[in-house]
């Protein structure tokens, strides 16, 4: 290794020019561990790796012991649920992501699956594929409008907020939303409202959660919460599969109380083959695809790569991960 060029694993694909900025400082070495051609490659690079760049792979705190060398970890994310914050903290080690470059991208995500939920699109495109739409249709197939129709938003971070002003100055949506702290956003006076989780469930007529998975937000939405939604809601997820109480959400739709769902997110992913979420008449499941544009994960990947290279100069990166942010 050529002085001041370090080791960085990349342990998913990279778009080539920002490989290619990588290579220009430092030797690479590319393996993705979830290929199994590729995981005695990945396990082989650890003891020299000073930089780790990556996403959708676990970082444990044993195989952070098999990287005694590593100095920063740059997530190609903005959660950074499958990191040991604390053993990267005991370590020195730097936790970088990608806030902020898919937040537009994402709430576009989630207000596609609000309209999808309440419009039916799937159900009915499907209607239409398998030959079933031979006259107009009745009542039994008709959806619920949207516009108007009052909208709750657990967490209100940035796309949380996108979402609203999509909601509010889009489709004159009266917003409602839970959070830790009221936030001022003056394109939104008098259209968005700090309340209690309570009082937002029981007045939304959807509601999207846009939350991070934290200790505080796991398993948020269980019996007590789809108990005390109003009869006939949505229910929305675009954040964290683990905020959700699957069994619970399950048997609100199968009792009637709620009327549909739409999820990006799931506890498990990607979604085991027999989980009921998977063919449910009221569930519209999605392959966790929130940020999954051309542009957006092009930016994400331009984003971690710069995260990276400023650690590796002891410069701060842009994105530096802070916990409670």
């Amino acid at each position: 290794m050529s002085a001041g060029r370090k080791s960085v694993l990349v342990f998913r694909e990279l778009p080539e020019d920002q490989l290619a900025r990588i290579a220009a400082l430092h030797d690479v070495t590319t393996a993705n561990p979830r290929k199994p051609e590729q995981l005695a490659a990945f396990e082989a690079a650890l003891p020299g790796a000073q930089g780790l760049i990556g996403s959708s792979y676990r970082i444990t705190p044993e195989l952070l012991d098999r990287a005694p060398r590593l100095e920063v970890v740059s997530s190609i994310s903005v959660g950074v649920d499958n990191y040991p914050i604390a053993s990267l903290q005991e370590r020195g080690i730097l936790l970088c992501h990608t806030p902020g470059v898919l937040t537009e991208t994402t709430a576009d995500t989630v207000f596609a699956l609000i309209m999808t939920a309440s419009r039916r699109l799937v159900e009915l495109s499907n209607h239409v594929r398998e030959g079933r739409w031979d006259r107009n249709i009745g009542e039994d197939l008709f959806g619920w409008d949207v516009h108007g129709k009052t909208l709750g938003i657990l967490g209100f971070g940035r796309i949380g907020q996108a979402v609203a002003r999509r909601a509010a100055l889009g489709f004159g949506m009266p917003v409602l939303y839970h959070n830790p702290a009221a936030v001022e956003l003056p394109e939104l006076a008098g259209r968005a409202t700090h309340v209690p989780l309570d009082e937002l469930l029981a007045r939304a007529d959807i509601v999207a959660a846009t939350l991070p998975l934290t200790e505080q937000t796991r398993g948020l939405m269980g019996p007590r919460e789809f108990a005390r939604m109003r009869p006939g809601a949505i229910f929305v997820n675009g954040g964290r599969g683990a905020t959700v109480q699957e069994a619970a959400l399950l048997q609100a739709l199968d009792a009637g109380h709620l009327r549909a769902a739409a999820l990006d997110v799931f506890a498990v992913e990607p979604l085991p083959q027999d989980s009921p979420l998977r063919r449910h008449p009221r569930v519209t499941p999605l392959p966790h695809i929130g940020s999954a544009t051309h542009e957006t994960r092009y930016a994400m990947a331009r984003l971690a790569t710069t995260n990276l290279l400023q650690a590796l100069a002891g410069s701060r990166p842009d994105a530096l991960y802070a916990p409670g942010a």
